[in-house]
């Protein structure tokens, strides 16, 4: 299970400072109350940004695992949120989906793996936008599902990252690139909250 760790760091400074050793989880996310055996379970490597490290945690009584991930990063998507976003963008400002998979895709990929790769990246953000701009209808009501229009509308350079931080307490039921919702037995009940700060790991 991917929990929320909020750093304010980009992904460089983030592997510079090697700022997983500070990740700290004051308790799990399925017993609350302790006495469940949870202990620190190492980290696992991501390949992008390179050096990237994410902290984990294991639940004996819930056999579940925990890992911290970074505000800057995707879930479950390989790289950054500002790296889906950007592929985003550039397809709403595309005349196709042909034309933006020309300038985006990295020789030697095809233009069908091109296509399906854009595709796997920019159908769930849309997705994602309609439910947010639903979820915070004060904030932006009348607002285009569109990363330019909310990323005026917020005010922010990093759409997705700032609504990470804005839907933090409904990151649960948020699918990913930005939430963390998961299909597996591991659940923690709606309304948890729980957020990770930055500081230094518990013995």
């Amino acid at each position: 299970m991917q929990l929320r760790f909020e750093t304010g760091l980009t992904g460089e400074d983030y592997v510079t400072r090697e700022v997983w050793r500070e990740a700290r989880l004051l308790c799990c996310p399925l017993h609350p109350h302790g006495g469940c055996g949870l202990a620190r379970h190492g980290t696992y490597a991501r390949k992008t940004p390179t050096g990237t490290k994410i902290s984990r945690w294991y639940c004996r009584e819930g056999h579940c695992t925990f890992s911290l991930l970074p505000d800057h990063l995707a879930a479950r998507f390989a790289g950054t949120l500002a790296e889906i976003e950007r592929v985003v963008e550039a397809v709403e400002s595309a005349s196709s989906l042909e034309a933006a998979a020309e300038v985006l895709r990295p020789d030697p990929i095809t233009l069908p793996s091109a296509l399906r790769w854009m595709r796997r990246r920019v159908v769930p953000v849309r997705a994602l936008l309609c439910v947010v701009i639903a979820m915070f209808p004060g904030a932006f009501l009348g607002c285009a599902p569109r990363i330019a229009a909310l990323r005026e509308r917020l005010g922010c350079r990093g759409l997705l990252s700032g609504l990470r931080e804005r839907a933090a307490l409904h990151l649960h039921a948020l699918s990913s690139p930005l939430g963390f919702r998961h299909r597996g037995h591991c659940s923690v009940k709606s309304g948890s909250g729980i957020q990770q700060p930055m500081g230094p790991a518990p013995p």
